[in-house]
């Protein structure tokens, strides 16, 4: 008894410490500066809108005396722990801000959980924000200075007010991008995978809010066993119904305007301009983020228009890079420099890139570093090469059938299991992939950049697919995806060749890896991955709305006409 006791008083001493130095505790195990000060958090604020509308937000405020920048964040997961597990990373994660001296505003965007009005991703979200910035500006506690933070939606809302208000002076936006329409259709292909998954996120906070967190950990897996039916239907305009048991607003409205020269899309990008953005911005992204192109595109548009941004891209997919804590001590980090005018712990390289493979970071000045192109050409007996294929005829060909169609494996899929690296040994067994290997390398090499596929290609349809995949074949078989990327084929598009063949240019998206000395480099060719990009079905018009198909019988060329290869940016 007396040992039982003592045991209960050394457990409750342990509890007693972790209690009181749990705000240290957590700082060392984050590597976060030393927290300065305590926590007064004021729920549910309430902040009209333009139009009437009420949203509804968290303020953390330190509890010391002074002049505090304000870092805003705006979220449809749920603001704090009563609304979802979201919220509760969110209300932690504004803990730690509020605790180094900033003022946190968490708010629930229009149509989410407490915040009134119908919720239509994306387009509400510049008004709102500035009417936000509008009600700020109006707190007896504001200094005037803001900086904006979040990862994936909430970096999307960040970019819709970056250029237009002047109380704005540093951003953080991590794994997301600037332009939605590319998000939900890379490479001209609708992500079915994404939205299924985001619309069904939604469907189940809506069904767990206000219930113990306990009760979310079996979401994923619900929202799985939904999705899988809805990968199989034809036509995909009805698959929300599938999915969740009923139609979905927005989901409908994407798929009614997925031209890419719609007006809809059209007016919100020219009123989402990222060239007018000069507040500094830090870029934080992941190899295998499906928002990667995007959040580099960003970047780009940046360093053209004259701004130095910062760019860290870490070895992630889009889940492991939300639990990374990276944007988090970075955040800390820059808003320190740019809000409070401390850049002491402000790294010297503006450009942080994991290099894959060899598994260290790496400092550049710029992206893409300096580089240069190699080419390896696709040869006859799945051979991959440095030098052209002299063969005067030398091609491959395979059927793709939509009716059961190219699985997509691994890579930048949205879903917090399935995406990253994976073996593709399975996947590079079946009838419709084609692979190209090189021989073990004799030294190992870096390639840091963007990477192309120019391939000659031929089809009995007008509309197809050509999916390219670049991988790293381990010495013990197993074949690892780096990057990917498809071409979607129809009149007017592609360099059509004197024999009638087609080239094609494919952008694989890009990466930092070195491949060992001893490992192979492999290129995968097939015509989708399913449901990353949507299956093409083959009949052109409005796929969304179809449920016919027809097979497309492929042909790839690799002779000495037609030498198709596989470009890597090689690390000078």
């Amino acid at each position: 008894m007396k040992q039982f006791r003592n045991t209960l008083l050394l457990m409750g001493l342990l509890l007693l410490f972790l209690y009181r130095f749990h705000r240290w505790i957590i700082a060392e195990f984050l590597n976060l500066p030393a927290p300065q000060n305590f926590v007064t958090v004021h729920n549910a604020l309430h902040m009209p809108m333009q139009d009437g509308t009420l949203l509804t937000a968290d303020h953390y405020e330190p509890s010391a005396p002074g002049s505090y920048p304000t870092v805003l964040i705006r979220s449809p997961y749920g603001r704090n722990a009563k609304a979802s597990v979201f919220g509760f990373l969110l209300a932690f994660i504004a803990q730690r801000f509020a605790e180094r001296g900033y003022h946190v505003l968490i708010q629930d965007v229009r149509g989410r959980f407490d915040s009134q009005g119908e919720f239509n991703p994306y387009f509400n979200e510049k008004q709102d924000g500035l009417d936000t910035l509008a009600w700020l500006e109006h707190q007896p506690w504001f200094n005037g200075v803001v900086g904006t933070w979040g990862s994936s939606y909430l970096g999307i809302v960040q970019w819709v007010i970056a250029g237009d208000s002047p109380l704005i002076k540093a951003v953080a936006p991590t794994i997301t991008g600037s332009n939605l329409r590319e998000i939900l259709y890379p490479d001209g292909a609708f992500d079915l995978g994404l939205a299924m998954r985001w619309l069904s996120i939604f469907h189940y906070l809506d069904l767990y809010h206000n219930r113990p967190l306990i009760f979310a950990a079996r979401m994923w897996s619900q929202i799985e066993r939904g999705i899988k039916p809805a990968f199989e239907h034809l036509p995909i305009s009805e698959v929300d119904q599938l999915a969740v048991g009923k139609p979905v607003g927005f989901y409908r409205f994407w798929l009614d305007h997925a031209a890419e020269d719609d007006p809809i899309w059209l007016e919100a990008v020219k009123g989402i301009d990222v060239s007018h953005v000069d507040k500094p911005a830090h870029l934080i992204g992941g190899w295998y983020d499906f928002f990667l192109r995007a959040l580099l595109k960003d970047y780009e548009t940046l360093k053209v228009n004259g701004h130095n941004p910062y760019l860290t891209i870490g070895p992630w997919h889009h889940f492991n890079a939300m639990v990374s804590w990276v944007d988090l001590r970075e955040g800390i980090i820059w808003f320190d420099a740019h809000l409070k005018g401390d850049a002491s712990r402000l790294r010297a390289a503006p450009v942080r890139l994991y290099m894959m493979g060899a598994n260290e970071w790496r400092d550049f000045e710029t992206f893409p570093p300096k580089s240069t192109p190699k080419a390896f050409y696709l040869h006859d007996g799945q051979k991959l090469a440095d030098i052209p294929c002299d063969l005067a005829e030398s091609h491959d060909g395979y059927c793709y059938d939509p009716a059961h169609p190219t699985p997509n494996l691994g890579g930048t899929i949205f879903s917090p299991f399935a995406g990253g690296s994976h073996d593709n040994h399975r996947l590079e067994m079946r009838d419709d992939v084609l692979i190209f290997t090189t021989e073990p390398l004799e030294q190992p090499l870096e390639v840091v950049g963007y990477v192309r596929l120019k391939l000659y290609v031929r089809s009995t349809l007008e509309y197809t697919d050509f999916f390219g995949r670049l991988c790293d074949v381990h010495p013990n078989g197993k074949s690892m995806n780096v990057c990917d990327g498809l071409f979607r084929v129809e009149p007017g598009k592609g360099e059509v060749q004197p024999d009638g063949s087609l080239l094609i240019d494919i952008d694989l998206w890009a990466t930092a890896y070195c491949f060992k000395k001893g490992h192979a480099i492999r290129l995968q060719v097939s015509s989708g991955a399913h449901p990353r990009w949507s299956r093409n079905l083959g009949t052109g018009g409005l796929l969304a709305f179809n449920k016919h198909y027809l097979c497309a019988k492929q042909v790839v060329y690799h002779d000495k006409l037609h030498p198709s290869a596989v470009i890597l940016s090689i690390n000078s």
